[in-house]
């Protein structure tokens, strides 16, 4: 059996930037076996199967593994997998595109939006399938410290604390007080899985930022680790940015309106990435928020099974 993939770059404009991705076509007759050793083989922070959807309203199901298990849903295999299908089903001499579709996830139906033009990178943006909600679990300031490597005291920032925020994956959220503290941190993989909580099944990633950016335009900047599930490093993570969505909400306390901000990754990996998040804010509450990024193939091939 064979199975044609390609390899996208996402949440970068740039090739050999940003968090690659597998896309795995057409794998409805995969066991979950399968999948997993194929994402394992990829040895990549997540590589996503494509299936087709019982749904005939939806573009299709997918699956999303990292090398150690799968996830319920995840940001840069949503828009990586939104750009691909978008790219493949694109016409020949088709120039500009604007397309919405819907992506089952195992978090539920995901509405995309994707932008194709003529000689650009696609990009791809998507509307959060749940919301940002806060766990309420004690945390170990000290024992947090030590497993990022710094003193107890480069942790927080203004009236940013940590705390544990989901969108479907938990993140354990750590602010600190600039990007040299960021930088410099030495995280510890086994201290990390003795202090990290579990959360909804999964134990709780870590999420580290501060505000600003290398790039002058971004508003955060950020790193994530999850040995659990098999990342020493994550150059970008938009689920970690979907949880942070809450965080920035609630510590900041945004006015109600449009709040468009950037948060880049991978910077440390030179590997570096943007993410776009954007927040309606109603009544105090959080009413939409997105994810978005370009998406760029750097390879195509075939899978032999």
């Amino acid at each position: 059996m064979a199975l044609n993939y390609d390899i996208y770059d996402v949440f970068t404009e740039t090739k050999m930037a940003g968090n690659p991705l597998a896309v795995m076509y057409d794998a409805d007759d995969l066991p979950q076996a399968t999948m997993q050793a194929i994402a394992r083989e990829m040895n990549l922070s997540e590589t996503v199967f494509i299936n087709r959807s019982t749904n005939p309203s939806h573009a299709a199901s997918l699956r999303i593994f990292t090398p150690s298990g799968e996830l319920p849903f995840a940001g840069h295999p949503t828009v990586g997998a939104a750009v691909a299908i978008a790219e493949r089903n694109r016409g020949e001499g088709d120039d500009d595109i604007d397309m919405v579709c819907v992506l089952e996830e195992k978090v539920g139906p995901v509405r995309c939006a994707v932008k194709m033009r003529a000689g650009a990178v696609s990009f791809a943006e998507f509307d959060l399938p749940r919301k940002s909600s806060r766990v309420e679990l004690p945390l170990d300031h000290a024992a947090l410290a030590d497993a990022l490597g710094v003193s107890e005291g480069h942790l927080g920032f203004e009236n940013h604390v940590p705390s544990i925020w989901t969108a479907g994956v938990p993140f354990l959220l750590v602010p600190m007080h600039n990007i040299a503290a960021v930088r410099d941190m030495d995280f510890d993989a086994n201290l990390w899985l003795r202090t990290a909580p579990l959360v909804e099944g999964l134990l709780a990633a870590a999420y580290i930022y501060c505000r600003g950016g290398v790039n002058h335009a971004a508003k955060f900047h950020a790193r994530m680790f999850s040995p659990e599930m098999g990342i020493a490093e994550d150059p970008a993570t938009g689920s970690a940015a979907a949880a942070l969505s809450g965080a920035i909400h609630h510590f900041d306390g945004l006015t109600d309106g449009h709040h468009p901000l950037l948060i880049e990754q991978g910077v440390e990996m030179e590997r570096p990435s943007h993410i776009h998040l954007r927040m309606d804010i109603k009544d105090n509450e959080i009413a939409r928020a997105r994810i978005g990024g370009h998406a760029v193939r750097v390879a195509s091939g075939t899978f032999e099974i």
